[in-house]
């Protein structure tokens, strides 16, 4: 029978919140002995116990990726296609690969350029099984279709029964002339596919009156410089700056393009963040458990040698998805050791046994594992989790590294990670974090208020590079 922990809940308070409440006070007179009546001195710790650690998310990007200055309104790249000729078929769209097994006429969906030349040789198989080929010669090409023959039969029944609309898929291999005849018809010229991305400003403002910065306290508080003292507004305003510092990374991370059906006002465009840009042209894997695990993962394997192979990769999960991982190499290793393995795990008999693995190889690839808190936080996308710890998005595979790209404002190749983030800059503004006060408190003399306005602001966006190397772990 399973355990049960208990509370089923666990409390999100105390939250910021824009005004001073009466629960921000200690009350004097509620009848419970704290008052002004009784004659004893209660003992006060003036530190506060930080009781949820290190409360800050951010640093994903500082791991794996760059920041880097852009003075354009939006961030513009290139990415090679393949190199060689291949068609597959998909069924329900316009991209779709169908033969007539007697003619050898192939017909090409709408979405597929034809790309076959006179000479061509080519391996043909059937959709559905893959397994059955044939080797054939282009003969002719048309519009979007080609006809083939076959090297090894007069026709092509024996590879599929799909009869005159045969599924198929098929590459090009190479080519072959009969002496004396005449060059290759026409040259294919390469072609490469262009993304963009255009960076949203993120703002922020902590407020405090002039009455409130003389105002002591009596719990003590440190700012980000480390000063010490008495002064509540301290505490605010450095909260306000870790705060947004979060919302820097957390933005381009969740940043979503708006949809034409959006009731967004016309001036609020969205950004592509790494979730959007996975989904929209990476890799998804839904479900992944220890009981399946390196069956898994070698279905994942299998996907990363068809796009890149990129060697080394980084892996950010969940807590649930992060023990699955461990409980995969832990039963792996059990099994070819018959038992636990101390050598592996740098162990003795005399300590405790350490079942959490910060690596490993599988293959040719290289994997290094790490806790990503922006998705276990409880104020941030684990608060969407289940109490097993069961969320949509539960991890993420990171490819590590660079990527030669063309840049079109440069107008020449350049190395960048695969994830960085560019923010506009120049030499009038630089926009990658700016601070400054307005009011007429705390050394700010631009208006008549009596009150100090710590205002941040940033405007960046994030790139994401060959994201058909990255894989996306979501909730079965």
């Amino acid at each position: 029978m399973a355990g049960t922990l208990s509370p089923t809940n666990y409390s999100l308070t105390p939250t910021p919140g824009k005004s001073v409440l009466n629960s921000n006070w200690i009350n004097f007179t509620d009848g419970s002995g704290n008052d002004f009546s009784q004659q004893y001195l209660p003992e006060i710790y003036e530190a506060e116990v930080e009781r949820y650690g290190n409360r800050t998310v951010s640093g994903f990007l500082r791991m794996v990726g760059a920041e880097m200055p852009m003075t354009s309104e939006q961030v513009v790249w290139s990415e090679q296609n393949r190199l060689h000729v291949a068609y597959r078929h998909e069924a329900g769209g316009n991209k779709t690969v169908t033969m007539n097994t007697t003619t050898g006429v192939v017909t090409l969906g709408s979405d597929y350029t034809n790309a076959f030349r006179v000479g061509n040789t080519v391996v043909v198989s059937d959709s559905a099984t893959g397994l059955v080929t044939a080797r054939a010669y282009v003969s002719a090409v048309s519009g979007q279709t080609a006809t083939l023959q076959n090297y090894g039969a007069a026709d092509f029944t024996a590879i599929t029964s799909g009869g005159a609309s045969a599924a198929i898929n098929l590459f090009v291999f190479g080519s072959e002339f009969v002496k004396g005849s005449a060059g290759m018809d026409e040259g294919l010229e390469p072609t490469f596919t262009q993304f963009n991305n255009k960076p949203i400003i993120i703002k922020d403002k902590y407020e405090v009156s002039g009455s409130d910065t003389a105002q002591i306290g009596w719990v003590e508080v440190t700012d980000e410089s480390g000063t010490s003292g008495y002064l509540w507004y301290l505490k605010g305003e450095g909260e306000t700056r870790l705060r947004f510092q979060d919302y820097m990374e957390m933005s381009v991370v969740e940043a979503e393009k708006k949809a034409a059906a959006s009731p967004i006002a016309a001036n609020i465009d969205g950004s592509e963040g790494l979730f959007a840009a996975i989904e929209d042209r990476g890799n998804i894997f839904s479900g992944f458990t220890a009981a399946d695990g390196l069956a898994d993962f070698d279905t994942i394997l299998k996907r990363l040698d068809k796009e890149g192979s990129i060697e080394e990769n980084m892996l950010f999960l969940n807590r649930s998805t992060s023990l699955e991982f461990d409980d995969m190499l832990a039963a792996v290793n059990a099994h070819y050791s018959g038992g636990t393995s101390y050598g592996v795990f740098e162990n003795s008999e005399e300590m405790a046994l350490n079942l959490g693995f910060s690596g490993f190889r599988r293959g040719s690839y290289d994997f290094y594992k790490t806790d990503w808190k922006y998705l276990n936080d409880a104020s941030t996308r684990g608060a969407l989790a289940d109490n097993a710890g069961d969320t949509d998005i539960e991890g993420a595979l990171v490819p590590a590294g660079t990527t030669t790209v063309y840049d079109q404002m440069l107008g020449s190749n350049i190395r960048r990670p695969f994830l960085h983030v560019r923010y506009r800059a120049s030499e009038a503004d630089d926009r990658r974090m700016k601070t400054w006060l307005t009011g007429s408190v705390g050394g700010a003399y631009t208006s008549d208020l009596d009150v100090m306005e710590v205002n941040f602001l940033t405007e960046r966006c994030l790139v994401v590079q060959g994201a058909n190397n990255f894989v996306l772990f979501k909730g079965a």
